[in-house]
């Protein structure tokens, strides 16, 4: 792989990041700070974070953030689960096409957590999540113990 693909390599891998941020970020704004959701946005964080290390390292320029603050919400918080879930699994095949091409084990070893994150503990987080409104009527809050809809932190979805 020459070192312009590796470079975009990492810019699709960071622009995928910073799209699921911005697109959790959207969610967390309409709906409060809500489970899964407020955990991982802060992983897309340290995502993102991660490929602009590697950038750095290989002395690439890092690109400016196009999704900051364009992203938008669904209507019900069922409906912001189903489309993290589709978020996680596309992120999943993102990696599944790039990490074959890499030659830079430090690159590859960062992609494959990246990956192994979002299939291991994003996407299982983000079914829960959407079993969880089901379960609770999915009109856009989670039901406590005692049947009443929340909103806070304890309201929403757990992981």
């Amino acid at each position: 792989m020459s070192a312009s693909d590796l470079e975009g390599t990492l810019r699709d891998a960071l622009e995928d990041e910073r799209k699921a941020e911005a697109t959790y970020a959207a969610v967390i704004e309409k709906f409060g700070e809500v489970r899964p959701f407020i955990n991982i946005i802060d992983a897309e964080r340290r995502h993102s974070a991660a490929i602009e290390r590697q950038m750095t390292r290989l002395g690439f320029a890092i690109p400016a953030n196009q999704w900051h603050g364009r992203a938008g919400a669904p209507a019900t918080l069922a409906e912001a689960c189903s489309m993290a879930i589709e978020a996680e699994i596309d992120n999943i095949a993102l990696y599944d096409r790039l990490l074959p091409g890499i030659a830079d084990d430090t690159v590859r070893q960062v992609l494959q957590n990246l990956q192994d994150a979002s299939r291991d503990n994003h996407l299982p987080a983000f079914r829960r999540c959407l079993e969880r409104e089901h379960d609770g009527g999915g009109t856009g809050g989670a039901r406590d113990g005692w049947g009443n809809r929340g909103r806070g932190r304890r309201g929403g979805c757990r992981s």
